[in-house]
Parts: structure tokens; sequence; C-alpha cells
């Protein structure tokens, strides 16, 4: 698996200042994208095990709040294995911190059966529809995506969205 980039303090994905992971590769192309470098699964860097061990250290300073991993595309087949790596590293370094993911993929189309889930806090799912496109949202940028309390819906059985 590859990513693209990391932020080491990024104050626009998630609450509070977070480290941020931005997967390379995606499929969905969605039109008018903010990060069509994201694009190609060939393109970014290896995110190997050094490279995991450089993010945890990173999310361990007392004013990161969480970890957030966004795409390219997280979820997508070439990438769900590496994004359930680090998502499971940083889930049992910093139990009380929180994970967000953004995934073009939809949490009850097929998401939440997957592995990755159990340590997922928040996901923002569904693709960006331009013509939806709202810069008033928060965490989103189109109206169709859901910003999804993945423990609690995956506790009761439903969606829970919290924004």
């Amino acid at each position: 698996m590859r990513y693209n980039q990391i932020r080491k303090m990024d104050i626009s994905n998630g609450p509070g200042v977070r480290v941020s992971v931005f997967m390379q590769g995606c499929s969905f192309h969605c039109k008018n994208c903010f990060n069509k470098e994201t694009w190609d699964f060939n393109g970014g860097k290896e995110l190997d095990d050094k490279t995991i061990d450089e993010i945890l250290e990173l999310c361990g300073q007392s004013h990161i709040k969480g970890l957030s991993i966004l795409g390219g595309e997280p979820m997508h087949p070439n990438n769900i294995d590496g994004t359930t790596k680090l998502a499971k590293a940083f889930k049992e370094k910093y139990p009380n911190k929180n994970l967000w993911v953004w995934s073009g993929f939809k949490f009850d189309e097929g998401l939440k059966d997957k592995a990755v889930m159990k340590y997922v806090d928040v996901l923002v799912d569904g693709q960006y529809q331009d013509e939806l496109h709202d810069f008033r949202l928060k965490y989103r940028g189109s109206s169709n995506q859901r910003v999804i309390d993945v423990q609690k819906s995956l506790s009761e059985q439903k969606i829970i969205t919290i924004v």
C-alpha cells in the first residue's frame, strides 16, 4: 500500500489538532476532487512498518487529538489491508484518541463488516458529489456524505450520524 502525504498538524480533517495520512490510489475520480494527485495507485510512497511507526510517534504528542485517514481511497481493495494495519496499531497504542476515516464507499454497503471498522471511531462515507457541494458542511464536502459514529452504529445495528 502507498500513501501520498502525512500532515503532522492538521486542523481541517476532524476535531482538534490531528495527524492526517492521505492514502494513495482511488478509482472513484469524483468531479472536482480536491485531491486528484492521490488517484494514481502507483504514485506516492510505500506505507511500510517504519512509516507506521513514524505516524504513531507523531500521534503520541499530547496536543494531538487523533488520527485521520483520507485519500485517495483508504477502503479500496488495494489499500484496505494497510489502512487496517495502521488503524489497529493506532488504536492499540492510543485507545483514548480518536480515529476518523473518509471513504467513498458506504458504511451500510459493505464497509460495516470489514475488520478495520472495529478500530474506526468516525467514518465520513459516500463519494463527493460536486453538484451537492456545500462549504458550510462540517467535515465533508457534499451533502450526500454522512459523518457516522461507527462504534455506536455497530452496537445499535443502525446508522448513527453525529453531524
